[in-house]
Order: C-alpha cells, then structure tokens, then sequence
C-alpha cells in the first residue's frame, strides 16, 4: 500500500481530484434516500411534493406492519450488502492495466445516474403491479451500481491514504464532498419550481430536475476515473483470497467487529432521521418544502464550519472520543426533532445541532476503517482495503435496509392508528432514532484505537 521510490507523491491536490467522485455518487445516493419515499408514499397535497407519486405505488402493509415499499426498498439494500464483499473481492483480485479500482469506476459511473433517474420516471405506467415490480428492479439495479462503484472508490481511500495525515485529509475531503452532494439531492424541490413553467408540470419538473441533478452526479463520478491514474501512485498487488473467505477473515479482526457493531447501529438510527428529514420539517414543524434546502444550507454550512475544528483535533486527542461525542449528539439532534414544534425556529435549531455530528462521524470513521486496514496490511502482508471497506459498507447498508423498513411501517402503523394526528408517527420515528444512537454510542466505547495505533507505529519502527 505504500509508495515504492518510482511512484508518484500523494499530492493534497490528487486526494480533492478523489474527492470530486464522492459528490457524485452521495449526489444520487441522496436523491434516493431524501426523496424515494417521500414522493412515491403518504397522502399528496396540492402544492406539496410528499406523496406526488404515490398512486403509482402499492401504499397499502401487504403484511403485519410491513409496506411493499418498504419491503422492495429494504430487500434493495440486502441485495447491495450481500454484493459488497464479491465486488470487493473482484476489485482485490483485479490486475486491470488501469489499476484495481479505477476500471469499475468508469465502467459504471454512468449506468448509475441513469438508473437513479429511471426510478423517478418508470414505474409510473397504469398497471401498479408492473409498477412495483419496475420499481423493484431498478432499485436492485441502482444498488448494484452503487456497489461496484463505492466498494473499489472506499478501497482507494486506504491506499491513497499512505499517512496518518493523508489518511484524516482524504477523509475529510470527501467529507465535505459527500455533504455537498447530499446537500445539493435536497434542492430537488426548489429547482423543480424553477423548471415547472418549461417542463409543464409540477410531476414533469420534478424528473427534470432529479434528471439535471443525475447528469452532473455523472460527470462527478467521472473526474477521479478519469484524472487519476492510479499505478502512477499506489503499489497494488492483487490477493488471492476467494471473497467470502477474506469477509470471513475481515470480520475475524476483533477490532473491525467492535467498530461495525456501532456503525450498523449509528446507520440505522441516522438514515431513519434522513428518510423522515422532510416530513420532520414539513409535517412536525409546519415548514413549507420549498424552504427546507434553506435549512439544508445552514447545516452544511455550519458543519463546514467545524471540517478544520474535527481534522486539528482528531490527531491530538485521538479519533475514538471526538466520534463518542458525535454519536451522542447526533442522539439530541434526535430528540429535540421528536419534540419539537411548529416554525422556523425549531428548524434552524435542529440544523445548526446536526452540524457537530455531521462533520465529526463524516470524516472520523472512514479514517478509522483505514487504520485498521492498514495494521492488517502490516501484520498479514496482503492489502484487502477493499474488502474491510465493503465490509463496512455491508455493515451500513444492512442498518439503511432495516431502517427503511422501520420507517415506512412506523410511518403507516401510526397513520392509520393516530388519523387525528398526524404528527405522532414522525415524532415516533424520532425518538426511534434517539434511542438507537444511544446505543451506538456505548457500543463504540468498545473500540480500541490506542491499541491498533500502537501496533501500527511498532510495525513501522522495525
């Protein structure tokens, strides 16, 4: 993983070139997360977005609690986990003359943001059953794609991460691209208005938008496949080790375990609060949906805020403590969203509270999986980044498919249950949340960093 004296210094300026495929890929990853649910399920309002495509889609639990949505949507996300550790193990293994990673990300950069697009636009045809089923195979599609485009990407983040210091300045980059992207999938609403008057329709300058949004994810994606060339700078040797033998191997490492078993945790809890995010500040808050991205941007922005605060601190006090006070509060960001009330203000409250976590569990974790990838390198002599980060990933899309889940159903559950009120079953969603990064929390004070870098500095010293 380390550079040979013929290879190319690792270069801040590179690390941003990587950085740029991170906007693209969360630019799609939070169109779907942000905007799937929201617009394919609930009751429509005129004006208003949540539910504009709603008849489209089998609104109805087919059994117990559980939505059809929900359950297309959660089997979507079990697929693309179940994906992770073969596509890794293909992306270990490879020999390409382009390298081991940066061959996937050009081969399905573009698939990619065409499937996002075609979720918003295909299963809408007058048969509901074709509906569901079109939509079930575009969401298998577009998790497949995510796949073999973030496991090899993660990969990358390791080995371009040769020092402690690049390593917490990779991650914080595309942190910040990762934000930015998320950020700029929340806009859907906003640019759809502008577009409505050329597109004809308020449905129409909806696709248009998400269609806009995905062309420019596309070429976002392409920059680093096609700007880095990665046997210039990384000395990558394929590995032998068929895939469900390395996860097995991976998942041995008493370390990876106890970061993974807070990180399934914090997923769950985080995407139900992203899943609800417009519904909490339109249904609980009385905040009109075009104004929500104004929120967006005090967030983000404010999280920015604190990129050089987390980076300047993580190497002197350690990543593990600063990620502890991120989970916990990310869990008051939680529970001041399930009890609060209508306006603004309670808005800019949970925006400007979501900044701290965002921009503490957006760079520190990724850099954690890299060390203990790295010690793995040091104490075994094989570099499979690839698959510590799918396993990572596996981790998070497992938590992200129970989620989904448990959102529509809470959401359905307590409609019908609560018809008078129809504020309850975000504010239960929320404290859900609350609860679960609660947990996350005390999990993670079983991870030991000390340790791991301890053993990395002796390995090195020899």
């Amino acid at each position: 993983m380390s550079n040979t004296p013929s290879k190319k210094p690792i270069t801040n300026g590179l690390l941003w070139i990587f950085a740029v495929g991170q906007f693209g890929w969360s630019l799609l990853s939070g169109i779907i997360s942000t905007w799937l649910v929201h617009l394919y399920t609930g009751t429509h309002s005129a004006g208003e977005t949540n539910g504009i495509f709603g008849q489209f889609i089998t609104q109805n639990p087919i059994f117990a609690s559980i939505t059809l949505f929900g359950l297309i949507t959660a089997v979507g996300r079990i697929f693309d986990a179940v994906t992770d550790p073969i596509v890794a193990s293909w992306s270990d293994r490879a020999n390409y003359k382009g390298g081991r990673r940066i061959p996937f990300l050009k081969a399905v950069a573009i698939p990619f943001a065409i499937c996002t697009v075609a979720i918003f636009i295909v299963p809408q045809t007058a048969n509901i059953t074709l509906n569901n089923t079109l939509m079930f195979v575009l969401l298998i599609l577009f998790y497949l794609f995510m796949t073999i485009y973030c496991t090899p990407y993660n990969a990358l983040i390791a080995e371009l991460g040769d020092t402690q210091k690049h390593r917490i300045n990779v991650s914080t980059y595309i942190s910040f691209t990762y934000i930015a992207g998320f950020s700029l999938a929340t806009l859907v609403p906003t640019l759809s208005g502008m577009l409505e008057g050329v597109a004809g329709s308020q449905e129409r300058a909806i696709q248009l938008g998400i269609g806009i949004m995905c062309a420019v994810a596309a070429i976002a994606m392409l920059i680093p496949a096609l700007f880095i060339k990665e046997r210039q700078y990384i000395d990558s040797r394929p590995v032998n080790t068929p895939a469900f033998s390395s996860l097995a191997k991976t998942f041995k490492n008493k370390q990876f375990r106890r970061f993974v078993y807070a990180d399934v945790i914090y997923f769950f809890a985080v995407t139900l609060f992203q899943t609800g995010l417009a519904d909490f500040e339109t249904r609980i808050m009385g905040i009109s949906s075009d104004k929500t991205f104004l929120l967006t941007v005090i967030m983000t922005a404010f999280s920015l805020c604190l990129y050089p605060v987390v980076n300047m601190l993580a190497p002197r006090f350690g990543k593990k403590p600063i990620i502890v006070i991120g989970f916990f509060t990310y869990s008051a960001v939680f529970l001041i969203t399930a009890l609060a009330g209508q306006g603004m203000a309670w808005g800019i409250l949970v925006a400007v509270s979501a900044g701290v976590p965002m921009a503490i569990l957006g760079i520190l974790p990724q850099a954690c999986v890299a060390d203990v990838s790295e010690l793995n390198t040091l104490e075994t002599g094989e570099d499979r980044s690839g698959m510590f980060f799918a396993a990572r990933t596996f981790a998070m899309k497992m938590g992200q498919a129970i989620s989904m889940v448990v959102y529509t159903s809470i959401t359905a559950t307590a409609l019908t249950t609560f018809k008078n009120n129809t504020q309850v079953p975000y504010r239960i969603a929320a404290g859900t949340a609350t609860a679960f990064c609660l947990i996350g929390a005390i999990l993670f004070l079983l991870y030991n960093e000390k340790d791991i870098m301890n053993k990395i500095k002796s390995h090195k010293d020899k």
